[in-house]
């Protein structure tokens, strides 16, 4: 293919009123009588295995039970009391694959309760009427404990701790806390700045303090906030992105796909985020479908996911990956990258990418190639773990990431942790607030031993 600069890069694709409409709520809120309707599907089956499909336990068929009766402030509690970013799981949790898999209509008819709408329709109401917090803070116990990150994992601890009577003050890296529900979602998933909603409706608990610009390895280490407090929880996730190992990767076009997410999110002109008219995404999780989907929205031309694997092979759901293709995002499997095309200018044209197959077990290339023209390239092939603010610590890894017990302690006396960063998570919301409120109770327990 040709390499002459011919890349097309910029904001402004679209009229003004198509940024708002591309980028409002996905799914939008049930109202009263929506809500009533779909409750009323409901079996509220006795050992539900929809509750047993929820990494936070939450009491599906209570809190279902409760909205048909026209009750959904006492349906928000029910979910609160497990899960305190209900709100936003409601938003952003694959229940597809989670909860609503499981649910005894989708085995019966295809057709499962929306559980995901149902808790929203409930944390909506009360978070919006609440008038006092439904929470109220145990007495003081004078004990102090930092929570380094204040993404979900760490809000979750945060938010328990304070409940028993703990002072806790979160360290985060960034300007603004809510880590992955601020920076790391698809912008169309949580809109009306919801994040700093939800996070303000946890800190309104009383108890917690947030210092943000605090980074561990630099302003904050493990070995200075565990002799300043009683105790350390790290929800510090996951900060390298991995490379393709491509010469030319550092090429103006290729871009970190997690990276240019975020500044969308923050973005508050999106007309102003430059995206290419030939867009490429090379992976097959989240990050890739979000992406590759809000590229499209944005006013590209022609967006292609490349995979490497089949389509089963996907982490991505079933249902995201249909999301996206109904935006016109071509997703083609068995393809991966093998060489970045240059403009004469030194910048993306295009990609080389080679076909893959599997047999037992093995994914191994065929030689047979193709080359796609590109403005961007986008790399969403997952993250690590940095553990270099971790170094001469003591903690012990596992495999690139933190080793915990079931508790979330770590080897480390008086330190826990939670979410991505630990060997044990899975890169979902839900687990890292079940992981925050399991390390909440274990250093509630020893602290008060």
């Amino acid at each position: 293919m040709s390499t002459q600069a011919t890349r097309d890069i910029k904001g402004g694709r679209l009229d003004p009123s198509d940024y708002a409409e591309n980028f409002s709520d996905i799914h939008p809120p049930l109202s009263r009588h929506e809500a009533l309707v779909e409750a009323d599907r409901c079996y509220f089956c006795y050992d539900a295995p929809c509750m047993t499909a929820c990494p936070t336990s939450i009491d599906v068929p209570l809190f279902i039970r409760q909205i048909s009766a026209d009750n959904p402030k006492g349906s928000a509690k029910t979910i609160f009391e497990q899960n305190i970013l209900g709100g936003m799981c409601a938003r952003v949790c694959p229940t597809e694959t989670l909860c609503e898999q499981a649910c005894v209509r989708e085995a019966a008819e295809g057709k499962p309760v929306k559980i995901g709408q149902l808790q929203r329709y409930a944390t909506d109401h009360l978070m919006r009427e609440f008038k006092e917090h439904p929470f109220q803070r145990a007495a003081s116990t004078g004990k102090r404990v930092a929570v380094v990150g204040a993404g979900p994992a760490g809000l979750s601890c945060a938010h328990r701790l304070a409940m028993h009577g703990h002072d806790v003050t979160v360290f985060e890296a960034r300007e603004k806390a809510g880590g992955l529900s601020e920076y790391g979602i698809a912008a169309y998933k949580s809109v009306d700045d919801f994040a700093q909603k939800e996070l303000q409706f946890i800190l309104d608990i009383g108890g917690i303090t947030i210092e943000n610009n605090k980074k561990l390895g630099a302003e904050i280490t493990v070995s200075g906030l565990a002799a300043d407090y009683d105790a350390v929880f790290l929800g510090i996730g996951l900060g390298n992105v991995n490379a393709l190992g491509l010469e030319g990767e550092e090429a103006d076009g290729c871009v970190d796909a997690v990276d240019y997410i975020a500044r969308l999110r923050q973005a508050t002109d999106l007309s102003t985020m430059p995206i290419g008219r030939h867009v490429v995404v090379i992976g097959g999780g989240m990050t890739a479908i979000d992406v590759a989907t809000q590229a499209k929205l944005l006013g590209a031309e022609e967006v292609t996911i490349a995979y490497r694997r089949g389509k089963d092979g996907m982490n991505a759901s079933d249902y995201e990956q249909e999301l996206a293709q109904t935006h016109g995002v071509t997703i083609r499997h068995w393809l991966q990258p093998k060489a970045l095309v240059l403009a004469d200018n030194g910048s993306i044209a295009g990609i080389e990418l080679e076909y893959t197959s599997q047999a037992n077990g093995t994914l191994a290339g065929t030689g047979e190639t193709t080359t796609l023209v590109a403005d961007q390239v986008f790399k969403a092939i997952g993250q690590q773990f940095d553990g270099h603010p971790l170094a001469g610590s003591g903690i012990d890894l596992d495999r690139g990431r933190i080793r915990t017990n079931d508790e979330r302690k770590t080897s480390l006396a008086n330190v826990w942790a939670g979410g991505d960063c630990v060997r044990s998570g899975e890169d979902l919301t839900v687990v890292s607030v079940e992981d925050g409120k399991v390390a909440a109770e274990s250093i509630h327990a020893t602290l008060t031993a």
